[in-house]
């Protein structure tokens, strides 16, 4: 793949795991966004299962959103012009030209893209479930079923013990997990050995559908009664071969199975809470940190803030653009509806003579997949986007990001700006402010050990020369917003009598 070296956090990992470590404790990395997270421990596990004899699932990699999940990534390398990731049927990535000399990334990809340059090589195969398939279509890429011979009749039990994994590891969202968990027959965690959690504080804060316990429960020993509430989960597979897990009874191993699930839990802001991690039920758990403090912000990211009336906010963001050129920039709102009104009110403006979309959870996926695409290519130069975007995505040559509105947490400023300033590149961060927020947001950056974040100055001639567009945008803005609110009205008005009718038809029958 042309990679001579590692990150220091891929090469902490290595140690850990296929070094002198062995793999003896559960890992909690720590490391800020585009430091190489994802192949630090892709590496150790395609390496550890690339002497497995039999497929079958024994790492999952889970993940809270799909779009971490799936990343298309296609560029061309900026140092030889070759195309970086050229694509393999619909996501695989055949080539990766990264410039290791210089300690600078071209692009990252991400999880299943990382597994899929790495894993064919000694013979091992990648899922996906994330729900951007139908289930159907998931399952005949997860689950190998047997060939049946036509005129031959076949006991249904025999035909399940046939099934088998069609993969080695799966990467997934929560809920879709859960549905295989739940509904896919042949799909077992019975032979799990790699339990892989990105973005562990999110996926610990919100429920997913109970996955955590779900998946825990499933790989602990024969002894334990694992498969006690028969009537959830469904036969195991592949005949008499069995991964038999015992309950330890020496120091160090008490009351846990063995051979244990090892388990690496990953985030740019992990929580160091005990209360938290002992959902993950680790095993003398080690920390690997980057720096003294939890939270670090990338090496080469210069943050600016600007001060301005909050009523002239747009104005002043408009200006700041203005001055950026073409270079790839994402504005951070703090709502989805904030994102769409924000992104509507600068299209509005005249000849900006820069391409602005939105990206936000109110879109579907394919509309969200599309805008994401074209902002790779350079077809698009600046993305209005909620948190959704925050965590995890890797768009090559973001140049800079802006808070349009102040994060109020040290972590929300971590993941925005870690879209910019990527594995050794210079980016930076503009942070919109009205003055009394100014020192609130000192005493944040303070958390990161940031003392440096000086005022961009924006020329008034500038400002008071867009005035007058200004307004006449706030005036189409209005209308846009009206027109849409009078669309949902009369859409929700005829689904309102759509359902009437029925409950009418019914009542006359």
């Amino acid at each position: 793949m042309g990679i001579s070296s590692l990150f220091p956090v891929q090469v902490a990992v290595w140690q850990e795991t296929i070094g002198p470590g062995l793999f003896e404790r559960d890992l909690c990395i720590n490391s800020p966004t585009g430091s190489g997270k994802t192949l630090s421990y892709a590496l150790p596990i395609v390496q550890t299962l690339s002497n497995r004899a039999v497929r079958c699932l024994r790492a999952l990699v889970v993940l809270p959103t799909r779009d971490l999940a799936l990343q298309v990534n296609s560029a061309r390398c900026k140092y030889c012009c070759k195309n970086i990731f050229g694509l393999i049927a619909d996501h695989s990535i055949a080539e990766m030209c990264v410039q290791f000399d210089s300690l600078l990334f071209i692009s990252l990809p991400q999880v299943k893209d990382v597994f899929a340059a790495i894993a064919p090589a000694v013979g091992l195969s990648v899922g996906l479930a994330v729900g951007q398939s139908s289930i159907a279509d998931e399952i005949s890429e997860l689950i190998k079923r047997p060939k049946l011979e036509a005129g031959i009749c076949y006991d249904p039990e025999d035909v399940l013990q046939e099934l088998q994994s069609a993969v080695d590891i799966l990467v997934a969202t929560p809920g879709r997990l859960m549905d295989h968990i739940n509904a896919t027959r042949g799909f077992t965690l019975e032979h799990l050995c790699y339990l892989v959690v990105d973005e562990t504080d999110r996926l610990l804060r919100e429920a997913y559908q109970a996955w955590l316990p779900t998946v825990l429960q499933l790989t602990r020993s024969d002894n334990e009664n694992r498969f006690s509430d028969a009537s959830t989960f469904l036969p195991s597979a592949f005949g008499s071969l069995k991964t038999i897990r015992r309950c330890g009874v020496e120091r160090g191993f008490k009351d846990k199975p063995y051979p244990r699930l090892v388990k690496m839990v990953l985030s740019a802001t992990l929580t160091q809470d005990p209360n938290k991690l002992a959902q993950l039920d680790l095993h003398h758990p080690l920390f690997l940190t980057t720096g003294e403090t939890r939270y670090k912000l990338p090496e080469r990211l210069e943050s600016y803030k600007l001060i301005c009336e909050s009523k002239l906010k747009p104005l002043y963001l408009v200006a700041l653009l203005q001055s950026l050129g073409e270079e790839k920039c994402i504005v951070f709102t703090s709502s989805v509806e904030s994102t769409h009104r924000l992104c509507t009110l600068l299209n509005h403006f005249g000849e900006l003579r820069i391409k602005i979309k939105e990206y936000s959870g109110l879109q579907r996926q394919s509309v969200r997949s599309k805008t994401l695409k074209a902002f790779r290519e350079g077809k698009i130069q600046v993305l209005v986007s909620s948190d959704a975007m925050t965590r995890g995505m890797d768009v090559e040559g973001v140049n800079n990001v802006v808070n349009y509105d102040k994060p109020a947490y040290i972590k929300t400023y971590i993941h925005r700006a870690g879209r910019t300033a990527r594995a050794g590149q210079l980016g930076r961060c503009f942070t919109l402010l009205h003055k009394d927020e100014v020192k609130r947001f000192k005493k944040l950056l303070q958390k990161a050990d940031n003392d440096s974040c000086p005022i961009h100055s924006i020329p008034s001639s500038l400002i008071e020369s867009l005035r007058p567009v200004y307004k006449s945008a706030l005036d189409k803005l209005k209308e846009t917003v009206e027109s849409e609110a009078h669309r949902k009205h009369t859409i929700g008005f005829k689904l309102s009598r759509m359902g009437k009718g029925r409950v009418t038809g019914h009542a006359k029958q």
